[in-house]
């Protein structure tokens, strides 16, 4: 079988439509029966307010306030977090076997995400998913987030590696692009991708 991964090289995975799938219908109705609004829409205050939520500009309340257009109970704002983390947690199988490929061959993996501060704790607490990863950046922790430049210069620096030497993994192309820019490998992670055979390529 065909390696994945080449020494010198760090593999930095994003998170949301790489390594979890799209929240699924139920998760939707589950989010539309505690708070009466249709949030999957493209926009919904679920959206439009996601970006300062995930750079670490506004805290759960703040973020949920605005949603809702007024302020939950401290028991409502614990089922909405609830909720949405569990939207958020469908893995990808694909995704994982390529992980634990990786990880088997000793490659150096880290993940950088655009995620809210909270959320991103929960999920290092209580999933199995960080296990693959020796580095885990979150953008509403660091108050930087894609396509910042500045969101992977530091991971750059906190990798101690060379741009040219990390190949990121991310659905989204302005997240790619930008990423090119300053020299990094890229993938383009689409639904239609086999991730597999596309790091067997590259590690020829």
């Amino acid at each position: 079988m065909s390696r994945l991964s080449r020494p010198g090289l760090w593999y930095l995975f994003d998170y949301g439509m790489v390594i979890s799938t799209e929240p699924e219908p139920a998760d939707w109705k589950a989010l539309h029966r505690a708070t009466g609004l249709d949030l999957e829409p493209a926009g919904s205050p679920y959206w439009a307010r996601r970006e300062d939520f995930d750079a670490g500009a506004d805290s759960p309340e703040q973020y949920w306030t605005g949603v809702l257009g007024w302020a939950p109970g401290p028991e409502q704002l614990r089922k909405l977090e609830d909720l949405d983390a569990a939207a958020w947690s469908h893995l990808n199988p694909k995704t994982l076997s390529v992980l634990e490929t990786l990880q088997k061959e000793g490659a150096s993996l880290a993940l950088l995400s655009n995620m809210p501060a909270e959320m991103s704790r929960r999920y290092t607490a209580e999933s199995e998913w960080p296990r693959y990863f020796s580095r885990l950046y979150f953008s509403g922790q660091l108050g930087l987030m894609k396509p910042d430049p500045q969101i992977f210069d530091h991971v750059a620096a906190g990798l101690k590696a060379r741009p040219e030497d990390v190949v990121f993994i991310d659905d989204n192309a302005l997240n790619i692009a930008a990423a090119e820019k300053l020299g990094f490998q890229t993938v383009l992670h689409t639904g239609t991708i086999d991730l597999r055979a596309e790091l067997a390529r590259r590690a020829r």
